[in-house]
């Protein structure tokens, strides 16, 4: 069995699990993340931890619960955060991780408006740009000429 194993490791390309796929019943999930299944029913309650559900009701687990489940043992266990303090750490971890999506679509989308601009390609739109004043203008910033002086 080791043997037939090994092989198909090294004969095999095998398609890395989807983190997001809810596969592991109560009872795997619980293994994995060296808890009993009660503690997982338990932090379900709480809304620390919240699986999908099977069409027969079940909890399904993901990778990505698991990890969290980890991260809420860690943090209970060995830090000592009560599961109230638990909750607003994954609150705000969970918040700074949809932050930094909108900032990578952000980033792209200005690369993208950059790389029309560069290229010539007008059919885009123009990033805004604004001056100290608070002026917004489409495009670059707009340079006016100076005038002369005002006469005395």
């Amino acid at each position: 069995m080791a043997r037939r194993a090994k092989v198909l490791a090294e004969g095999t390309d095998l398609a890395p699990i989807d983190e997001d796929a809810a596969i592991f019943p109560i009872s795997v999930a619980a293994g994995l993340a060296g808890m009993h299944p009660q503690t997982l029913r338990g932090y379900d309650r709480l809304g620390l931890v919240v699986p999908s559900r099977a069409k027969s009701r079940g909890r399904r687990y993901t990778a990505r619960d698991i990890t969290r489940l980890r991260l809420v043992q860690h943090l209970s266990q060995e830090e000592g955060i009560n599961l109230s303090g638990i909750r607003r750490i994954l609150e705000l971890e969970t918040r700074i991780d949809r932050l930094n999506e909108q900032i990578d679509q952000l980033t792209d989308t200005v690369r993208r408006m950059q790389d029309a601009e560069y290229h010539g390609n007008a059919d885009l739109p123009r990033v805004f740009t604004a001056e100290s004043t608070g002026l917004v203008h489409m495009g670059r910033t707009i340079v006016r000429a100076q005038l002369a002086l005002p006469s005395r």
